[in-house]
């Protein structure tokens, strides 16, 4: 429901907003879901979208929908590619690219291991992290508050962080992060590109952070998404449990570059995911938040 998009004419749609972040700009997965729903729209149900690269180039309003403009770049024997825009008062504020395929066999497969760790079940969700901190009565004020205002946002998605950072502290860590992260509700078996489209929505979430855990001692001023890039390798179920292994490799002239693939349960590699942002920091590092 968070992805429905209104059809106003062949090639152009409409769609709302269900969750925006404390930032009160457009949640970027979103955007990126919604736009790959349009461009879904404008393929055979046989072709499956197998990458899409995307650009943020304005802030995106909350308080307005957002118009999807699709354009049928090229239909071929194998590939087709449709690119989309997403209008706001008059300007687009995102445009992307994405690529289908119809299924081909081949006998060139390789993919990376899994990493080793706990299952879902054994974890708490990001919800369960936060009341156990609210339990603290060590927490500020200030901080308190903050967790109650992240524990309200109505996120559809569910997460459970396999090494939870302490929110408390300021001291740098690796830059690299592991989820085990489903949209929460029922989809079941239907068309591949719908769980391509939630993996999109979900794929954005807490992801541009992994380049900042290096340098928590600094206080963010500004964070926003430039591009972002999915690769999809293999079918899986956006509704059940995948494991969402992030790690930022670089980070340099106010940008930061992050990397993630999301793989199912039972190993197999499911997406890939890349994306850089901007971010601009205070200079004088903060005080322990103890």
């Amino acid at each position: 429901s968070v992805l429905n998009l209104e059809r106003l004419e062949v090639d152009l749609f409409r769609g709302q907003h269900h969750w925006v972040p404390a930032t009160q700009h457009l949640f970027g997965g979103q955007i990126v879901g919604q736009a790959l729903v349009a461009a879904a729209h404008a393929v055979s149900r046989d072709e499956q979208v197998h990458s899409l690269h995307c650009y943020f180039v304005r802030t995106g309003d909350p308080k307005v929908p957002v118009l999807y403009e699709v354009e049928r770049t090229r239909t071929g024997k194998s590939f087709s590619v449709r690119s989309v825009k997403a209008i706001q008062h008059g300007k687009p504020i995102f445009t992307c690219q994405a690529s289908f395929q119809l299924n081909q066999g081949s006998p060139v497969q390789h993919q990376f291991t899994m990493p080793t760790v706990p299952p879902p079940e054994e974890l708490l969700t990001q919800d369960e992290l936060i009341q156990k901190f609210l339990q603290n009565p060590n927490v500020a004020e200030r901080y308190r508050k903050h967790l109650t205002k992240i524990q309200a946002q109505d996120v559809p998605i569910d997460i459970k962080p396999v090494n939870p950072p302490d929110i408390f502290s300021s001291e740098p860590q690796e830059p690299k992060q592991l989820f085990w992260v489903r949209a929460r509700g029922y989809i079941g078996e239907t068309d591949m590109k719908v769980h391509c489209c939630v993996a999109a929505y979900i794929s954005d979430y807490a992801f541009l952070g992994t380049a900042l855990l290096p340098h928590r001692q600094y206080r963010i001023k500004f964070m926003v998404s430039l591009d972002h890039s999915m690769w999809f390798h293999a079918p899986f179920r956006a509704d059940h449990w995948m494991l969402y292994e992030c790690e930022s490799p670089w980070a340099g002239g106010c940008r930061g570059l992050v990397q993630g693939r999301l793989w199912r349960r039972d190993g197999v590699l499911a997406v890939t995911c890349a994306q850089e942002g901007v971010f601009r920091v205070e200079q004088t590092p903060n005080q322990s938040k103890l």
